[in-house]
């Protein structure tokens, strides 16, 4: 007795019987329809764990299929037959909620790899608070309520994923709850920040130096890849995934060697992708096959309601990690976090009340405590007291030493955000550091 049901919907009865023949052999139990109407009847007698549609119909299209799908059965995914090279199509398929698409003439291969991904999502927790990784993402508020509703529609799909959102806002906590929640949860999910590398050593790391097998795209295989900061992917890199995202094959020119190219692509930015292409520095073939679905992070200003959520959450964390009593917040103190602007988001809220945990002296926090700045003072401590001035090179590499030290703590030691934050190039900061001996 077969445990899957797919439902199969085409007017050629052919391409019907190749798909049913070829889950058949999966041990699915098929049941077909020509239409429109048919699968509607279909779809009100049982329920089913796959759906396949082609894109043209009789009597309407797939894309009517799919939204009455999202509509009524959301947890079953349903992949569309497009015609070969249609991209268009298929990335209207996708946005209406389709889960994948593969295109006629249907390789059987790819068949059966879509079917057992999508049989998967069974496996999968259908809540985020049931996830480990779903720790940080916290709030009640209608932006995070609405971030976890898009979270978990995204995630059951193998669309890709582009995630917009400020610095420290939560978009690799997002991409990570995407990949836990998808078909591909049981396989690796690979990251990799483009900020942090030099374009040599980007096209290296993706690529590999003289094998595709020893690069991350391949690494990837079967999971999900994640790209952060893709704003700065090098032109050279960016041409070379496109061809990866259009062939579906990793190839050295070098080599005659190619290898099935199976991941999902997740990517990440802070910036306006589409209006660095109107500057002519990001290629709009790529952000067409990068944002299928866009994703926006909120920043921690446009939800402070969860603020008081979010730094319990970050005292009761830290207080036992370190084995020390918990911690209470003042009502000052909240009403002082909640007037913030936290330019850093909730990276900064979280580097913040570890700091005021590791330097706590009573049982509660309050306003004072948290040393909050504002204006353009913000990384500069207050100086105490009469300034010594017999040393003004040593006062001022001090002063140096310390707002440094407090925007690489803000950004996790992040050099390239912590100079953004500083106002200073990439390069300066890390003379400074050098000078300075900050390691």
């Amino acid at each position: 007795m077969t445990r899957f049901r797919a439902l199969i919907i085409d007017d050629e009865a052919d391409i019907r019987t190749l798909v049913a023949m070829t889950l058949n052999r999966m041990e699915l139990e098929c049941f077909q329809a020509g239409s429109v109407a048919e699968a509607r009847q279909q779809l009100q007698q049982r329920s089913y764990h796959f759906c396949i549609t082609d894109m043209k119909l009789p009597d309407g299209n797939g894309l009517d299929l799919i939204q009455l799908c999202q509509q009524k059965f959301p947890d079953m995914p349903v992949a569309m037959i497009t015609a070969y090279g249609n991209m268009e199509l298929g990335v209207s398929a996708m946005k209406a909620g389709a889960f994948d698409v593969v295109a006629k003439p249907i390789d059987t291969e790819r068949l059966r790899q879509l079917a057992r991904q999508a049989l998967q999502l069974s496996k999968v927790p259908v809540h985020l608070e049931t996830l480990p990784s779903a720790i940080g993402l916290i709030g009640d508020s209608a932006p995070m309520q609405s971030l976890k509703e898009q979270i978990f529609k995204v995630a059951r799909t193998q669309a890709p994923v582009f995630i917009f959102g400020e610095d420290g806002s939560g978009k690799e906590l997002a991409a990570r709850l995407i990949h836990h929640q998808s078909s591909r949860a049981q396989r690796p999910l690979v990251s990799l920040s483009c900020r942090e590398h030099s374009p040599a050593e980007l096209e290296q790391a993706l690529f590999g130096e003289h094998n595709p097998a020893d690069g991350l795209l391949y690494a990837a295989d079967g999971g999900t890849l994640l790209l952060t900061d893709i704003d700065q992917l090098p032109p050279e890199c960016q041409g070379r995934l496109l061809r990866v995202l259009q062939d579906k094959t990793l190839s050295d020119p070098r080599q005659e060697q190619h290898l099935a190219a199976d991941f999902r692509l997740l990517s990440a930015s802070d910036k306006d992708l589409s209006q660095l292409v109107q500057q002519g520095q990001f290629r709009q073939d790529l952000l067409f096959r990068l944002n299928v679905i866009t994703l926006n992070v909120p920043a921690l200003r446009e939800h402070p309601q969860d603020i008081p959520l979010l730094a319990n959450h970050f005292m009761r964390l830290y207080c036992r990690q370190w084995s020390m009593p918990e911690l209470t917040l003042q009502a000052d103190a909240l009403d002082a976090l909640q007037h913030y602007a936290f330019p850093g988001n909730v990276s900064e809220l979280e580097n913040l009340l570890q700091r005021v945990v590791t330097l706590a002296e009573g049982d509660s926090i309050s306003a004072a405590d948290l040393q909050l700045q504002t204006g353009p003072q913000e990384l500069m401590p207050a100086v105490q007291g009469r300034i010594d001035t017999s040393n003004l090179e040593d006062y001022l590499e001090n002063i140096e030493r310390r707002a440094i030290t407090q925007a690489l703590t803000a950004t996790r030691w992040n050099k390239t955000a912590a100079a953004e934050k500083l106002g200073i190039s990439f390069r300066a900061l890390r003379y400074r550091c050098k000078k300075l001996g900050i390691d």
